[in-house]
């Protein structure tokens, strides 16, 4: 058995991240694991431009920002172990396999969880019909397209208005496939707005809101689809079908957080985030174990998970130092309020806030002229205003030490509406 101060597993945006961060925070000892042939994860597929802004004020496709994280750890010594699967994590012990290694354990001081997500396919949505071939997620589309220069179809229908359907839709059109349909369940999209002006309504593809697919055509090969309206209750209206001849079906329905490794090791998880739960420095429930990125909640920006995976990589080497405040007072809760669904952290020592903590938090609906209301024992700590929140875009507050400390038992993020969007 070899022994490490810090494991990191994944090396797409997030472990990338957390290991440059970890390593200028005084570990050496670092040792990143990625299951694919090369780093990068998710962004060498995404070619498309608007990554960056935030992180290094320039506009970069995925490879490019990748990149710039790859060249970082080039000047480190970080051990990039690729090809390298990983079984199981226990009592900081992780079991993986790899065809150079074969089987082997790694005792860690530290272990880093950034694996990622993955799409929700066909059959956790039930979409009915025939189950010919044609029937993709749009992430998988994207692979094809863009790493193996295979285009799917021509004539395309997308369920789902996710980021990547939506930025699917233009791909697919610039490589001369007709997106006959984009549709959606909900009564707003799920995707960044600005995807939907630039790959939608830039295009002339037509967006279905309270739509989904409520037939699948052909046996051996898809021949079409065929959309209904829902209603408040998200079904299907009789009388309402669309029928579109098509021979691809791509499903932008939603992402899942890569969690089978953080729920066998018995780490708590979200009900809501399908990730760990996790506290201001994203120390998971397992002492030692820290988790950033889409593993931890879906984000809609790569910059916000880099923000993320630095403050992982910076605690979990300060873990390894024996840096950290010995304060031993009780995390304040963080819990969701009117209109919000999740918030992650989960909770704040604030004897371990140095400055301030970043909560990032979804709603639930749509609402313009929004003002964030943070509270703790019945009395308004902070409060934000927004002029525009949907649930398809993530949303960052900054709480400040000096607010944090006047908190009590717990905090309550809210969003009251002044006006609600209409659908």
């Amino acid at each position: 058995m070899t022994k490490r101060d810090i494991v990191i597993i994944g090396a797409g945006p997030a472990g990338l991240a957390a290991a440059v961060a970890a390593y200028n925070a005084g570990v050496k000892d670092i040792l990143l694991l990625e299951r694919d042939r090369e780093a990068g994860g998710i962004l060498n597929q995404c070619i498309h431009n608007g990554f960056g802004l935030h992180r290094f004020g320039e506009e970069l496709s995925g490879p490019e920002y990748a990149g710039k994280y790859i060249d970082m750890l080039k000047d480190t010594s970080v051990t990039l172990q690729t090809g390298t699967t990983v079984l199981d994590i226990s009592n900081k012990i992780v079991s993986a396999v790899s065809e150079a290694n074969g089987f082997e354990q790694i005792e860690a001081k530290a272990i880093i969880l950034a694996m990622g997500c993955r799409e929700r396919n066909r059959g956790p949505i039930q979409v009915p019909g025939d189950r010919g071939r044609g029937v993709f997620t749009a992430g998988a589309a994207q692979r094809y397209l863009n790493i193996e220069g295979y285009l799917v179809g021509k004539r395309i229908v997308i369920l789902g208005s996710g980021d990547i359907g939506l930025i699917m839709a233009r791909r697919m059109t610039l490589e001369g496939a007709q997106v006959l349909a984009v549709s959606e369940i909900m009564p707003y999209t799920n995707g960044l707005s600005r995807n939907v002006a630039q790959c939608l309504d830039d295009f002339g593809i037509p967006l279905y809101l309270s739509h989904t697919v409520t037939n699948v055509i052909g046996k051996n090969a898809l021949e079409g689809v065929v959309l209904s309206q829902v209603d408040e209750n998200m079904k299907p209206i009789p009388g309402t079908e669309k029928h579109f001849d098509c021979d691809t079906l791509l499903l932008s329905v939603g992402l899942v957080p890569e969690n089978e490794l953080t729920r066998t090791a018995g780490i708590e998880l979200d009900p809501r985030t399908k990730g760990a739960t996790v506290g201001e420095d994203m120390q998971t429930s397992a002492e030692g174990v820290f988790a950033c990125g889409n593993v931890l909640h879906v984000h809609d920006l790569v910059d916000y998970v880099s923000a993320e995976s630095e403050r992982a990589g910076k605690n979990a080497a300060k873990y390894v130092l024996d840096a950290r405040s010995e304060d031993e007072s009780k995390p304040l809760p963080i819990t969701s309020g009117a209109n919000v669904s999740y918030t992650v952290p989960q909770r704040i020592n604030t004897a371990n806030v140095e400055k301030a903590v970043d909560v990032f938090f979804r709603v639930r609906k749509k609402i313009r002229s929004g003002e964030i209301a943070v509270e703790s024992n019945g009395e308004r700590i902070a409060t934000f205003k927004r002029e525009y929140l949907a649930p398809g875009e993530m949303e960052k507050i900054t709480l400040p030490k000096v607010l944090l400390d006047k908190a009590e038992g717990s905090i309550t993020v809210a969003v009251n509406e002044n006006e609600e969007v209409a659908p």
